[in-house]
């Protein structure tokens, strides 16, 4: 009977221990990412897994006093990892919507993204979306992207992604293309010299946050800290110019 109690007593004691208190006896913040995503999480010419948010998360990491164990995972299966309990948090461009929120907790938002309506350079007449009416953009048709260009009375053009949609506006094929803010500040941080602009950004952004299961309060408490510091002493502005030349938190 005495024994039975103290296991009684050590079980309730453990089942009490909260998620950021094991991470920390662990050493490590277990990270749910794709590996395969560039410029958010890839494996650079040397095999070695970089990118935006592997830095966020390192960053993050460090913040708790641990360090980013990454454990990579396709896409289609990093949420249902986390429901699996195979790692603490995902870390990879995850929009926050109202469908995830209500089963999941996100952190505070660290990254935003918004349709970006990029034209050539030596465009004058396509100032913002409106404009749009009667041009061609070259799009995915089945994407949100060549719905928004429909809506404003664009002939979208068919193409496999955004740099067919890029040649094909470099050769004056298409007059424009709508694409991703971030996927644009990729492309012009890798070729500065390419003969292209953004003129007009759509005003609802996506929100992009740390995904962690419910019912972790002093983990997501520790990771919004974390955020909040990385900001405000500049790594996370170090980190956003590297990859995008410019702050992506906004």
């Amino acid at each position: 009977m005495v024994l039975a109690a103290i296991l009684g007593v050590a079980g309730t004691a453990s089942a009490q221990t909260s998620l950021l208190d094991q991470i920390k006896a662990a050493g490590a913040l277990k990270v749910g990412t794709e590996g395969t995503y560039a410029p958010f999480t890839f494996h650079d010419a040397s095999n070695a897994l970089t990118g935006f948010d592997v830095e966020i998360a390192r960053a993050i990491a460090a913040r708790l006093g641990v360090k980013a164990e990454f454990v990579e995972g396709k896409w289609d299966g990093l949420i249902a990892g986390l429901d699996a309990k195979r790692y603490d948090v995902v870390i990879n461009e995850v929009t926050i919507t109202a469908a995830r929120k209500a089963k999941y907790d996100f952190s505070s938002v660290y990254i935003v993204s918004k349709a970006a309506l990029v034209v050539r350079s030596d465009n004058t007449s396509l100032k913002s979306f409106a404009d749009l009416k009667g041009k061609k953009a070259g799009e995915s048709l089945t994407s949100n992207f060549a719905q928004l260009a429909r809506s404003y009375g664009a002939d979208v053009v068919q193409v496999d992604g955004f740099n067919q949609a890029i040649d094909l506006l470099l050769a004056g094929r298409v007059d424009a293309t709508i694409n991703d803010s971030l996927s644009y500040l990729d492309f012009k941080k890798q070729r500065p010299d390419a003969r292209v602009k953004a003129v007009d950004f759509q005003s609802d952004a996506d929100q992009q946050a740390v995904l962690l299961r419910k019912g972790n309060a002093e983990l997501l408490t520790a990771i919004n800290k974390a955020i909040a510091d990385i900001e405000a002493d500049g790594t996370y502005l170090a980190i956003s110019k590297k990859y995008f030349n410019e702050d992506v938190s906004r």
